[in-house]
């Protein structure tokens, strides 16, 4: 038998994900399911969905069950998380509680149809739409709510929907005032006047599949995190090292010492940071004018390259100008990867 609490790294990662032994029951995750539940009857709705323990937050399309991340089940495998992906979705009770509001609005959906009625579809639009890998948000857009990170509400009208419920169903949210003057708010009041419909009734679809449920998943913690890091590469801090170490020189803590030393004497010698910080504006409208992007995607991303020199402690050694072209060429082609892919390390590949 496993014992979580005392297990090495190196065997963790080596054991299945079906043969961790933990449960919803008996841990945190009980108490926060047990509070939507709670919700759900505050508001005058019986249907609960069942919940269960999954390889991530997910409702599939059709299914009126909630998966929920197995890492969220005990202390030593949200560690692990932190670890691999340098957070873990979900942790504390605040933010598991958003998630479970937003795949509730996925169950309800699912479990009563509600998708399919011509009125929520004059509302949020096609259910039926493609789903793309990411999404392009207008960041102060009204039409929509905000709950969740990264204005998820406009990725789809699904998740429209979904975020929109969650606003709802928010004990003390205040939807009435919050939303005052947003095109939003007839959203929330079309979902206050179709839960008030199906309050006391049984849905048309009781039970779902448990998809991607943890106790029958084969695969080891170490390939299941080497899939997710190369689906979330991005993400990681280090995306940027392989093109950024052609551009510049990183320097060992003593050489960096040392360099600054210099740089005291010789104004001639500068950082890559420096060089970034320097010329940011002239970058920006470069990257700009190339690829018709906005400005504060552009701006976000020159800010994450110029942090990851000054982490790496990077210099500049070669002429400035040829530094500034090569960081140009990079960071142009990274916005068009993100404009034809949503992505900007392209297609994605899969291990």
């Amino acid at each position: 038998m496993i014992d979580l609490n005392d297990i090495t790294e190196e065997v963790l990662l080596k054991t299945r994900l079906c043969d961790l032994p933990i449960a919803i029951e008996g841990t945190w995750l009980k108490e926060c399911v047990d509070d939507l539940y709670r919700e759900l009857n505050a508001k005058g709705l019986s249907f609960h969905p069942e919940c269960y323990l999954a390889d991530e937050w997910l409702t599939p399309e059709g299914e009126t069950v909630i998966g929920i991340p197995f890492y969220l089940a005990h202390p030593a495998l949200i560690k692990l998380e932190h670890k691999m992906m340098l957070e873990a979705e979900g942790e504390g009770k605040a933010w598991c509680m958003q998630l479970l509001r937003h795949e509730a609005g996925h169950s309800f959906s699912y479990a009563y149809d509600l998708h399919k009625r011509r009125d929520w579809k004059n509302v949020f639009g096609s259910s039926k739409e493609t789903f793309e890998g990411t999404y392009k948000f207008k960041p102060y857009s009204k039409s929509y709510v905000r709950h969740l990170d990264g204005f998820y509400a406009q990725y789809h009208p699904d998740e429209d929907f979904v975020e929109t419920f969650a606003v709802w169903l928010t004990p003390n949210s205040n939807w009435h005032q919050t939303y005052q003057g947003w095109k939003a708010l007839k959203k929330l009041q079309f979902v206050d006047g179709i839960m008030n419909e199906i309050k006391g009734t049984s849905p048309l679809k009781k039970k779902g599949r448990k998809l991607w449920d943890q106790k029958k998943l084969t695969i080891t913690l170490e390939k299941y995190y080497r899939r997710k890091k190369a689906l979330e590469q991005e993400e990681f801090p280090d995306f940027h090292d392989l093109q950024l170490n052609k551009i510049f020189k990183s320097l060992t803590q003593e050489e960096w010492l040392a360099f600054n030393k210099e740089r005291r004497k010789n104004k001639n010698l500068i950082t890559a940071e420096s060089l970034i910080r320097k010329y940011s504006k002239n970058l920006l409208n470069n990257v700009d004018r190339c690829t018709g992007e906005r400005k504060y995607m552009i701006s976000d991303l020159l800010k994450n390259i110029s942090l990851r020199t000054k982490q790496l402690n990077m210099i500049v050694t070669q002429d400035q100008t040829n530094a500034l072209m090569q960081l140009s060429v990079y960071v142009t082609s990274l916005v068009m990867n993100y404009v034809h892919t949503g992505w900007f390390r392209g297609k994605l590949k899969r291990t």
